[in-house]
């Protein structure tokens, strides 16, 4: 690519004009994680922690973000949403927690942006509900996985 599409010959920030592309299927899929105490993770095994069920209450978050994406990162289209799914597993190995999202829509641009947000504001939920117990958490890999539709097609990181 040889120059920055959401900015103009002069340098100045636009929206770029999407109105001539296809509307496709498209899909994108994202993970991230939050490492924490292997006894904060036992907490929420065992349905302790001290604001409830974090997991579901961050999978909703993450959902909820998907679909408000345009409002938070500037110059991004609002898109129909058909789909948002936010999963997190708990990973005795980080120790923590895993997020996945998966956000589809039928639109003329991409849903990378959506799945992102996504897995962000889960991650982030995960810490705020529990920096009462664990204030060593630590929010990282968040990375598109997969994305399919569009004219450039499908890409997959694995």
């Amino acid at each position: 690519m040889s120059r920055l599409t959401h900015v103009d010959q002069s340098g100045r920030a636009r929206m770029v004009d999407v109105s001539d592309k296809d509307v496709t299927a498209r899909a994108a899929r994202a993970r991230g994680h939050v490492i924490c105490k292997s006894e904060t993770l036992e907490q929420v095994r065992a349905g302790r922690a001290p604001k409830g069920s974090v997991v579901r209450t961050a999978e909703l978050a993450g959902i909820m973000a998907a679909k408000r994406t345009a409002e938070l990162i500037p110059l991004c289209h609002p898109l129909p949403l058909t789909g948002a799914d936010v999963s997190i597993e708990l990973d005795d190995d980080l120790p923590g927690f895993r997020a996945t999202a998966d956000v589809r829509t039928n639109a003329v641009t991409g849903v990378e942006m959506e799945a992102l947000t996504a897995v962000s504001i889960a991650c982030l939920t995960l810490f705020d509900m529990l920096k009462a117990i664990d204030r060593t958490m630590i929010i990282g890999g968040i990375e598109v996985m997969s994305k399919t539709g569009g004219k450039s097609g499908s890409w997959s990181r694995e």
